[in-house]
């Protein structure tokens, strides 16, 4: 496995106050998978991204990633971990709004050893028109694949998604879906997309259920729904 993801346990507050998110998770994904996290709101979903992503902490349980212990590792390592494996997607894109989309992407870029070629992401996603535009020029869509573009431009061994297409109407989702399954395609790019959005199921090799901080259910798909197929979105 890729990810292995052990008995994780993760909770917020103390006293009254004391809410325990994750109750013991163990699941995992194979290098190159598209999985999606589903579940409620409030079940746990986010939390186990950013347990991934090493910006939350661990309770207890473990989690590796290419092997790799991330669940006890200090401040210093845990920036290394995420500066050399991890590309995240969020869902209100976090743009730096007086940056240029080249300027946006090549933020990332310089913090680095190895990244894409920045002219050739642009135009995989469709970004060559508008790389000298502001944020505040660019519609819903342009603004999440300007925040895509940013998190590949690492070539990250593991992307993470947080509901990339919640703030999208169907037709600007399923686009983003179509750019999200090409880049797996192209670079082999393990993902993680936690989403409400029942659809994008269809379409990756994994799903994986979480209700109230456990897995209810997980099962690989035999059969994919390429994106561009995707219904109901």
């Amino acid at each position: 496995m890729y990810v292995e993801i052990k008995d994780v346990k993760k909770s917020y507050g103390e006293n009254g106050s004391y809410i325990q998110v994750l109750k013991g998770i163990t699941t995992g994904v194979e290098k190159g998978q598209m999985c999606v996290i589903q579940g409620t709101s409030g079940s746990g979903k986010s939390t186990l991204l950013n347990c991934i992503g090493g910006l939350d902490t661990l309770d207890s349980g473990s989690i590796k990633v290419d092997g790799k212990e991330i669940g006890n590792l200090k401040q210093e390592a845990l920036s290394n971990y995420r500066r050399d494996y991890i590309g995240i997607i969020f869902q209100f894109y976090n743009l730096v709004p007086n940056l240029t989309v080249k300027e946006n992407i090549q933020v990332c870029e310089y913090l680095t050893k190895d990244p894409l070629d920045v002219n050739d992401l642009l135009d995989t996603l469709g970004l060559a028109g508008q790389q000298n535009k502001f944020p505040s020029q660019l519609s819903g869509g342009q603004q999440q694949r300007c925040a895509i573009a940013r998190a590949l431009i690492k070539n990250p061994k593991l992307l993470l998604c947080d509901e990339p297409t919640g703030a999208l109407d169907s037709n600007t989702s399923r686009d983003i879906l179509v750019l999200l399954e090409e880049i797996n395609q192209k670079y082999g790019t393990t993902m993680l997309i936690v989403t409400h959005n029942n659809a994008i199921k269809d379409m990756v090799h994994k799903v994986i259920r979480i209700k109230d901080g456990k897995i209810s259910k997980e099962y690989e798909n035999e059969v994919r729904v390429p994106a561009k197929e995707l219904e109901d979105l």
